[in-house]
């Protein structure tokens, strides 16, 4: 990409348009703010002066700009973002590479929908509460768990491999990187997990697609490929993980690794409501209605009805 910006039409958060894109497909199809911001940066050659610059609120002008463009390019659809502040390329995202002129079109198109959206709040009368039992899902928990387990099982080693990226991030992790390279004992990539703001470890990944269970040699394998390179591991799979291979990674005078298997990783997707749509049901209090079943009984409130 070239690092030349000329003064075009339009807002000048536009010219990140196509930067945010491409930053994002570049670090696996999701990441933090900062991690965006710092790739728009490389790949359009900003001086990290030029990046300091503050604007009245006291924010970095760069970071505004770079924010702009996300907000626009979400309501527009190419980017979605997670409670956590994770941005993420949806399938319009993915498969767009925005010229100026197209960010300008972008810009244009999602600014008069805003304007209309405000003259219509003017004039709009209050409207009833936009959830309704028709929303309602019709699949139990357990079902939902075991659709969930399929899709990921579906899905391909590269593709859970940049999955199990964006959950590392959703849950903290700083500067997830896939590695997927062969030859590598196993590792599938890297992360930063900072403690406090005094401490923090360097922590690989392996990714596993499984339906069998991972064994100890396994563990074993991955334990020997992180000698000297960090002092954490972490093995997720879809699969499950034998008896021997919970105590192998848990032994004692040896570097631990966690083990997150099939039935963690869906709780993991529960409590960070990644890949997963909330709903909103009731359950009918029985003991609420029973002074009401009773002929002829009434309050004081209800007496001159």
């Amino acid at each position: 990409m070239s690092s030349r910006r000329t003064k075009t039409k339009g807002p000048q958060f536009v010219g990140f348009f196509g930067p945010v894109l491409e930053s994002l497909r570049d670090l696996g199809g999701s990441g933090s703010p900062g991690e965006v911001a710092d790739k728009v940066a490389g790949f359009l050659k900003i001086p990290a002066q030029q990046q300091e610059e503050l604007i009245a609120s006291g924010t970095r002008r760069f970071l505004n700009q770079v924010q702009w463009a996300r907000y626009y390019l979400s309501k527009d659809g190419f980017i979605s973002s997670s409670e956590r502040g994770v941005w993420s390329l949806t399938d319009k995202g993915r498969n767009t590479t925005l010229t100026h002129g197209e960010a300008m079109e972008v810009f244009s198109r999602v600014h008069s929908k805003y304007r209309e959206e405000q003259r219509l709040a003017k004039s709009a009368k209050p409207e009833e509460d936009e959830e309704s039992p028709e929303e309602v899902a019709t699949e139990v928990a357990g079902s939902y768990r075991e659709h969930l387990l399929k899709v990921i099982k579906l899905l391909p080693a590269s593709g859970f491999e940049r999955l199990c990226q964006r959950l590392l991030r959703e849950a903290g992790f700083k500067q997830v990187t896939v590695t997927g390279r062969s030859g590598d004992g196993g590792i599938d990539g890297v992360g930063l997990l900072q403690i406090n703001p005094f401490v923090s470890f360097q922590v690989l990944f392996q990714c596993k697609k499984y339906d069998k269970s991972v064994t100890p040699s396994h563990v074993r394998d991955f334990r020997g490929a992180m000698e000297g390179r960090a002092d954490k591991g972490i093995i997720l799979t879809t699969g499950t993980f034998t008896a021997d291979a919970t105590k192998e990674a848990l032994r004692d005078g040896a570097k631990p690794i966690e083990l997150v298997d099939g039935q963690k990783l869906i709780e993991m997707f529960e409590s960070l409501q990644l890949g997963l749509k909330p709903i909103k049901t009731y359950e009918v209090d029985e003991d609420f209605f029973g002074d009401f079943r009773e002929e002829g009984k009434l309050d004081d409130s209800s007496s001159n009805v």
